[in-house]
This record gives C-alpha cells, sequence and structure tokens, in this order.
C-alpha cells in the first residue's frame, strides 16, 4: 500500500467504504492477486488474513496521513499483520509519529520502521524500484523451484524486502535469488520461519472458503 504527498485522507476513506461493499465470498485484488480464485491456493495465509492485511494497510495509510499531513514518503505493507513502513520522513519525529500512528491500528501484530529521515525520493528513483521488484519475483519464476505466490516483495531506495510465511531452506534460497540481482544494493528479510512438517500439514489441507 503506497501514499505519497497528492493522496489525501478522504480518498482513503473511499476506498474503505468500497471495500466493506464487497459479498463475503466476492473475488477481491490484494497486491495483484486475487482473492476467492486461484491465486489464493499459494498464497500461505489464510482468506480472513489476506482481507485482514489489506485493511490494515487502509487504516494504517489514513493514520500515518493524519499523522504527519503532507510531509514525507510513506509506504504501508502488512502481511500476516507485520506491517512494514518504508519512504522517507523528514524528521525523527515524524518517523516516530509514523509508527506510533500504525501500531495503534487494531490487528497489527507488529511494526519494522525502515523509513529514511530526509526529502522524499523521486519519481525516477521509484520506477527503478518497481523495476527491481519486477525483476526479482522474474528470478523467482525462473528459478522454477520457488513458489513465487509465498512471498510478498518489496523495494524501496534499491534495498529488496522479503515478506512470507516459509520454511528456512526457502528463506535461504528467495533471499540469494534477490541479492543476485543486479541494481539490488541490499536484501531485508522479514520471514516468518515454519517447520517443513508444518508446510506439508498445510498444503495438504484443503483450501477454506471464504
Amino acid at each position: 500500500m503506497r501514499f505519497t504527498n497528492s493522496m489525501r485522507p478522504a480518498l482513503l476513506l473511499t476506498a474503505l467504504a468500497a471495500s466493506s461493499l464487497l459479498g463475503a465470498c466476492a473475488p477481491l485484488l490484494i497486491g495483484g492477486a486475487m482473492v476467492g480464485g486461484s491465486m489464493m491456493v499459494t498464497d500461505r495465509r489464510t482468506s480472513g488474513t489476506q482481507l485482514e492485511d489489506q485493511g490494515i494497510e487502509m487504516k494504517a495509510a489514513k493514520r500515518a496521513a493524519e499523522a504527519i499531513s503532507e510531509r514525507g514518503h510513506i509506504n504501508l505493507t502488512s502481511y500476516n499483520r507485520l506491517v512494514l513502513i518504508t519512504g522517507e520522513a523528514p524528521t525523527e519525529a515524524d518517523k516516530a509519529a509514523v509508527e506510533l500512528a500504525v501500531a495503534r491500528v487494531e490487528n497489527v501484530r507488529s511494526v519494522v520502521n525502515d523509513l529514511v529521515i530526509g526529502s522524499a525520493s523521486s519519481i525516477g528513483n521509484r520506477s527503478n524500484d518497481t523495476l527491481l521488484t519486477s525483476k526479482v519475483k522474474a528470478s523467482m519464476v525462473d528459478a522454477k523451484d520457488v513458489l513465487t505466490n509465498a512471498y510478498k516483495v518489496v523495494t524501496e531506495r534499491r534495498v529488496v524486502y522479503l515478506m512470507g510465511r516459509v520454511s528456512e531452506r526457502e528463506a535461504v534460497r528467495a533471499t540469494g535469488i534477490a541479492r543476485g540481482v543486479g541494481g539490488v544494493a541490499k536484501v531485508v528479510r522479514l520471514f516468518e520461519i515454519v517447520s517443513e512438517a508444518e508446510l506439508a500439514d498445510a498444503q495438504a489441507k484443503p483450501a477454506a472458503k471464504p
């Protein structure tokens, strides 16, 4: 979830209102993946958690905007109720205010505040970050032995953040792939590590219906 200086809380409230009108079993796009469709099978979060993460991102964006008004460039990503904050804030006080606002959002389990103190990044830098994210995902697909949709990939200032519920083996493999992509300055692992037995057990169970 990304908001910049041009966005206003009113727009976020509109998005929240629109999402509340969806039926309980209606397909919903979250991060490019359709909840309720085939993409749901390869996301290791439950359908309820995926919807919860989307709600957290919307609420956190609104709270962060209220905390620092139009100052800064803030990105918020929630995975399994862990919220990653990236971007730029003008002061340490603003950085702390954003973290506090996000931490107070209902159902947030923990917060990783990786805001950089300084001016907002350029459009060119953000475009490059988007390209790096695409390259990392493409490299995962090319690797064949990586379940790409089990990972959330976020890039900020050429730093790649990897999120997901994965085994240590999968974490090491994905980290190695990301580090091998040209232009990546650093890889930060924000994984929830689970055992191979837990993964096998989860994959054996039928997907829960919304």
